[in-house]
């Protein structure tokens, strides 16, 4: 009986030795977090998914852990079974970095740590690497090859870019040159060239579309209502790219004058008056010029008007204005001007805002022969004098 019960207590100490052993064969994991900011992340809630959370993933058999970070940014979790692990660090519930094929041991913590401030300068550096193509050899050392076959792409699509740049660049400076020196045939050739190379560059069409015009005004017939066409359908594709440029605008409209089309012209004023209403009264001025040069004096009027009326302050809209109404004066038969009304007041405006202006002289010269008479008798130069006798009357 004796021995009997010897044999149960040593099978007990046996098995509780066992089970002892078994209890040891876990390790742990722990490591910092550092934010974007180089500062230590504090206080992370896995649960409340704030903060850092780190999240501890076995690879061989199935198992989850997580612990967020204490008041000092650091993780620690125990009692992990012997294994391989995958450990993610999470920010605010989106993963931020992760560590794969982690193996814990027996003994001291498995550090593992993350820096994101760390992780970000790396990445900008692999980033500068791919864009000037100089890798480092402890670049080359850390990278994947998945990692190094992305960099040989980059590089390669930004060497093609560059060139295809500096062939763009080279076409557009070539337009810009020869539509500086008015030679319109070189700088539409050189301009559709860069187009076809980007036609996604709105610039590139509005300087096509200047180049267009500028031919058209050395033909005649159809080959300048051909150039003429090709001209504002080319600054419509540079709207289409950027509808909120009022220069562009500004320049169809003038464009769309000498093609007779004034109503259209008006339109795309307004447009750019609406995008830019500091420049709005010079806008109408331009149309004014325009329309005063191909002698639609009327609808030049209204543009000067306008301008007058928009930018109170615009002394040579004041002026033309004045002009044009000077030209709407009448003469009644004894001689009397008589000038549509507001005449001498725009003038005089003119004179206000530009006293020593180049048109001063000729806008006062305007308001004294508004207020005088013209003269409606003929006389014969070569006529003898009447005598003073004659001139007498009673």
């Amino acid at each position: 009986m004796m021995a009997t019960f010897r044999k149960v207590t040593w099978l007990s100490a046996a098995t509780l030795l066992l089970a002892g052993m078994a209890m040891a064969q876990t390790g742990s994991i722990e490591g910092d977090v550092v934010g974007e900011d180089g500062k230590n992340v504090p206080k992370g809630d896995c649960k409340k998914g704030i903060g850092a959370c780190v999240k501890i993933e076995r690879t061989d058999i199935k198992g989850h852990y997580q612990t967020g970070t204490d008041k000092k940014g650091h993780y620690f979790h125990a009692g992990l079974p012997l294994g391989t692990y995958n450990v993610t660090l999470e920010m605010d519930g989106k993963v931020r970095d992760s560590v794969k094929g982690v193996r814990t041991r027996l003994g001291d913590p498995v550090p593992v740590n993350f820096d994101l401030a760390a992780m970000k300068a790396k990445a900008a550096a692999m980033q500068q690497a791919a864009e000037t193509g100089t890798i480092t050899k402890e670049q080359a050392r850390d990278m994947s090859p998945e990692q190094r076959a992305a960099i040989e792409k980059a590089m390669k699509e930004r060497s093609a870019a560059m060139q295809k740049n500096k062939a763009l660049n080279d076409a557009f400076n070539t337009g810009m040159e020869a539509l500086k020196q008015k030679q319109y045939d070189a700088a539409r050739d050189a301009f559709v060239k860069a187009s076809e190379m980007d036609p996604k560059q709105n610039v590139i069409w509005a300087q096509l579309a200047e180049a267009y015009m500028g031919i058209a005004g050395t033909k005649a017939g159809p080959e300048r209502e051909e150039s003429m066409n090709k001209g504002l359908e080319a600054y419509g594709k540079a709207l289409e790219l950027k509808p909120d440029d009022a220069a562009y605008h500004n320049n169809f409209a003038l464009a769309l004058v000498k093609a007779k089309k004034i109503k259209e012209a008006q339109d795309e004023l307004t447009k750019a008056a609406q995008l830019d209403p500091a420049n709005a009264g010079r806008y109408y001025y331009n149309l004014g010029a325009i329309l005063t040069n191909t002698g639609q004096t009327d609808a030049a009027g209204e543009a000067f008007k306008k301008a007058t009326e928009i930018d109170p302050n615009y002394a040579d809209a004041f002026f033309q204005y004045g002009m044009y109404l000077v030209g709407k004066a009448t003469t009644t038969a004894d001689g009397k001007v008589t000038p549509p009304a507001g005449t001498a007041e725009a003038f005089k405006k003119y004179i206000e805002l530009r006293p020593d202006g180049a048109n001063a002289q000729v806008a006062k010269d305007m308001i004294s022969s508004l207020s005088g008479t013209v003269s409606t008798e003929y006389s014969n130069p070569a006529a003898k004098p009447a005598s003073k006798k004659a001139t007498k009357k009673k």
